[in-house]
Parts: C-alpha cells; sequence; structure tokens
C-alpha cells in the first residue's frame, strides 16, 4: 500500500484516530458550495479502479444514485463483480445508526442533548480523570467528550462475547488528553457509551432499537445488528494480504472479529444499496425532525483528514470539488472491509466497498473516489 499516509484507525481498525486541536469551534453547515473554485471531473470508473490498484484489495464496487460501477473481483476464489446486495461488515458507518437512535431519544423528548451522561448513565463515566457530570450527550456524539480509543483489554463473557458496560469501562482506562468540549478526537468507546445509554433509556438491547426503529421502518433487508460472526450469503468476504519470501498471499479475515467487541461503534453489517437508502432517507427527513437534523449537521474540524472533513453527530461532512457538500461515514475493519457511503441534499448518493482493510491512504483516495462519483 503506498500514498501519502493519513492516520484513520482507531484500535479495533474503524475508520480513524485523529490529531486534537485544542479548541473546537462549532459551526452549522450550509448549502452553500464549500470550495472556492469547481475542479474538472474525474470519471468515476478511473478513480474506483485507480482506488482499488493501489488500496491493494481483490476487488471494489462504487454503487450511486445512478449506476453501479466494479473494479477486480469481490472473491479470490471466484471471478465475480461486488453486486449492491453483496453484505459486508460496515465498521464504522454503525456510528451514524447509533447516532439516530439516540437522536430520535431527543425527538421523544426522552433525551436532552446538552444534559450531561451522568443523568443518564450515573456513575458509569468516573475514574483516571473522567467525569461523567462534565460530558454531554452532543459532546459524546460529536466526539469532543475527551475520551478516547485507546483501551486496556476488555474482558469478556464466558461466551465471548462482549458488554457494553465492559466496552465503555475498558474505554475508560485511558486518561483523557483534553477537556470535554475543546477538541475533537475520534473515539470508539463514544458510541459504546452511547449504545449503553440507549440501552438505559429504552430497556432495550441496542441492536433491538436499531432494528425496530431504523432497520425495520426503512425496509434495509440487507441489513443486520448482527448476533454471530456469520453473514448470510451473498457477502463481501474480506482479506488481509500477506508476503512470505517472493510469494505475496491474501489471508480471509470475514469472520475474525467478534461482533459484540465493536458493537454500537462497529457491529453492524449491511449492502451498498441498503447503506445508501438509509443515507437518502436520514438527508430526506424521514428519520428526524428538522431541528434535530440540523443538530446533527452542526459539525466541528476533524484535523488530519482531507478535503475540508467536518464532523457532526455521528455524520461526517465532506466538501465536494464541484461544490457543495455530502453527508455519511466512512468505515473500517481488520476483517478486511473498508467503506463509505455519503449522500447530496438533492438526492444523489454514493456508496464504496473493498474487500481489504486500507490501512495507509492509497494514491488515489477513497474520499476522491467518492467526490468523483457524485461531482460527475
Amino acid at each position: 500500500m503506498r500514498g501519502a499516509l493519513v492516520k484513520r484507525l482507531s484500535l479495533v481498525a474503524l475508520v480513524a484516530a485523529l490529531s486534537v486541536t485544542p479548541a473546537v469551534t462549532p459551526a452549522v453547515a450550509h448549502a452553500q458550495p464549500a470550495v472556492a473554485h469547481a475542479q474538472p471531473a474525474v470519471d468515476p470508473q478511473v478513480a474506483l479502479d485507480s482506488y482499488r490498484t493501489t488500496a491493494g484489495g481483490p476487488g471494489a464496487a462504487l454503487h450511486t444514485h445512478s449506476r453501479t460501477l466494479h473494479s477486480g473481483s469481490a472473491s479470490i476464489t471466484e471471478n465475480r463483480p461486488i453486486t449492491p446486495d453483496d453484505r459486508f461488515r460496515a465498521a464504522s458507518q454503525t456510528k451514524t445508526f447509533t447516532a439516530v437512535a439516540v437522536l430520535q431519544l431527543v425527538d421523544d423528548g426522552s433525551v436532552d442533548l446538552d444534559a450531561t451522561v451522568e443523568r443518564y448513565l450515573p456513575g458509569v463515566v468516573t475514574g483516571n480523570g473522567h467525569d461523567g457530570t462534565k460530558i454531554t450527550v452532543r459532546q459524546v456524539l460529536q466526539n469532543t467528550s475527551g475520551i478516547t480509543s485507546s483501551t486496556s483489554d476488555p474482558q469478556p463473557q464466558p461466551d465471548g462475547t462482549y458488554t457494553l458496560r465492559e466496552l465503555v469501562r475498558a474505554g475508560l482506562t485511558t486518561p483523557p488528553r483534553t477537556a470535554p468540549g475543546t477538541a475533537f478526537e475520534y473515539s470508539n468507546t463514544n458510541f459504546a457509551l452511547a449504545g449503553l445509554l440507549v440501552e438505559q433509556v429504552t430497556g432495550r438491547s441496542i441492536g433491538d432499537v436499531i432494528t425496530a426503529r431504523i432497520i425495520a421502518p426503512l425496509g434495509l433487508t440487507r441489513t443486520e445488528y448482527p448476533r454471530s460472526r456469520s453473514m448470510a450469503a451473498p457477502f463481501v468476504p474480506g482479506y488481509q494480504g500477506g508476503r512470505l519470501g517472493p510469494f505475496f498471499f491474501w489471508l480471509d479475515r470475514t469472520d475474525s472479529v467478534e461482533p459484540s467487541f465493536i458493537a454500537s461503534a462497529g457491529a453492524i453489517v449491511s449492502s451498498q444499496r441498503d447503506l445508501s437508502t438509509f443515507q437518502r432517507a436520514l438527508l430526506d427527513g424521514r428519520l428526524l425532525s428538522p431541528s434535530t437534523l440540523r443538530q446533527m449537521r452542526t459539525t466541528v474540524p476533524m484535523p488530519g483528514v482531507p478535503a475540508d472533513s467536518r464532523y457532526g453527530l455521528g455524520l461526517w461532512r465532506l466538501a465536494l470539488t464541484c461544490g457543495g457538500e455530502a453527508w455519511g461515514h466512512f468505515g473500517d475493519l481488520s476483517t478486511g472491509h473498508s467503506s463509505g457511503t455519503f449522500a447530496t441534499d438533492d438526492g444523489r448518493v454514493a456508496a464504496l466497498v473493498t474487500n481489504t482493510i486500507v490501512l495507509t491512504e492509497p494514491a488515489t483516495t477513497r474520499i476522491q473516489v467518492i467526490d468523483a462519483a457524485l461531482c460527475a
């Protein structure tokens, strides 16, 4: 893997362990162009082929509002393209689902964004410099809580699964590097905490809440919050490349991660078509009230990420070279899946997936592929 390095992985390789700035200034996203000059259009197929080649995966696919493009193969054992309905591990795209679940509780009047997490999870966020009386729900979803993704190893239950409470406990063993509300730092622990909050408020598991409130109403038949490592066919196998002397080989990593270990930060299994439907429904106002959606799209800077990226409440904003912006999330997992789905307010959508984890930014980045698809 080659190209400029952009650090994008957390403890379990879910999108980004990003650098921290000393201050965060929230900004409400606008519909005006986010770049000064439109750039020449890039052919999406050329961008996709370059991304797959330089990222090193066996295959990649780009599903848009108007077409599906393929590069390479979904599997190393058969020559077939990745299709829009093939399941894969969406990794940190799960964060947007979890954020929507919390924000629906805001719309219900059950949760206050600016209340502290102590109100909903008394005594949970404490120790090692953490104080739940000073961290708000908004800061948790915005990754400005000061809680990092650096953890001691969480302890599994006898059956090998992990509870959200244990993931949060392990995540809080690392002291905060910044005070709440002062800096962005990408953190899986924040979204384990968000999932635990949903469970506390509703009395149901976060998986059941996401299924009942989002997956089922939208008819996302290829999407699930999994209870086991297996995926129903057809699915995209995930690979990790390796070398033994002069020989290069692919190692199948599809089922290598226990889903409850990444839980509400990264467990969801989905497809490009379903993720496109989800992002469109979110921007179309079918999941949240207009006022709450505006809160979700109130952003802070994401240091270390190119293309003027900013982060809202479990939602990533990309500035497009053709003007305007797109909203969505990327996801990476050591099972061998890297993906991203972004949509615009005027109905365009682009979903990208490759069947290896992209540890370093290739010569053609996934941001450039998404941009090419939305600007074509």
